[in-house]
């Protein structure tokens, strides 16, 4: 996860920034959109970004959390969003800050979870079940393509995530598939997974 951070520090350009920003939260969580807690719910945004979906969310009513470990896209979502949503430097697997300012409603992550592999994910999963209140919510979005993987990605297959979401006291509720938002990336052939899980125990 560190390599990948470095990375997006590296490269967070204005015109990534900004093509980042531009994406429609409707369109992201179009095959999850309904499990979204009603307003006012407490969120934890995890691996925020530009901050744009937590400004989605709170317009929407909600409080927000936006964790995200490169400061430029701390620094461009403050500027992007004001100060629609709260702002906390951390990462996973660990989560440390961000597990004790919990319980959370809904836990997401969007495009986030291939750039863990194996180790990581055994070890966010059950700080992810400690952020979430029971019977509140886990989103996840697993990232898919064809041949070479990019920088700093694993692949995700859906069987890891649930076995290990599983084992920390969550419950399947919905896996849906879906073509990438993203220009590009759609017409590279990238496509998502999306699983929903409930927390079934305190």
């Amino acid at each position: 996860m560190d390599n990948a951070i470095t990375d997006y520090a590296a490269n967070a350009t204005p015109e990534l920034i900004a093509g980042y920003d531009a994406l429609p939260p409707e369109q992201i969580y179009a095959s999850v959109l309904d499990l979204f807690p009603d307003a006012p719910a407490r969120i934890a945004d995890i691996g925020a970004g530009t901050g744009r979906d937590a400004a989605w969310l709170a317009r929407r009513g909600h409080r927000v959390l936006a964790i995200e470990p490169v400061r430029a896209f701390r620094e461009a979502g403050t500027a992007l969003h004001g100060d629609a949503t709260e702002w906390l430097d951390d990462q996973l697997p660990e989560l440390g800050e961000a597990a004790r300012r919990g319980p959370f409603d809904l836990v997401l992550l969007c495009a986030v979870w291939h750039h863990l592999d194996t180790s990581d994910r055994t070890r966010a999963m059950p700080n992810l079940a400690r952020m979430t209140a029971p019977g509140g919510t886990l989103i996840l979005s697993l990232r898919h393509e064809p041949g070479t993987l990019g920088s700093h990605s694993y692949p995700a297959p859906p069987e890891e995530a649930i076995d290990l979401a599983c084992a920390a006291d969550f419950s399947l509720i919905r896996q849906a598939e879906a073509a990438a938002v993203h220009p590009l990336s759609r017409a590279n052939g990238v496509r998502w997974t999306w699983l929903v899980f409930t927390r079934t125990s305190g």
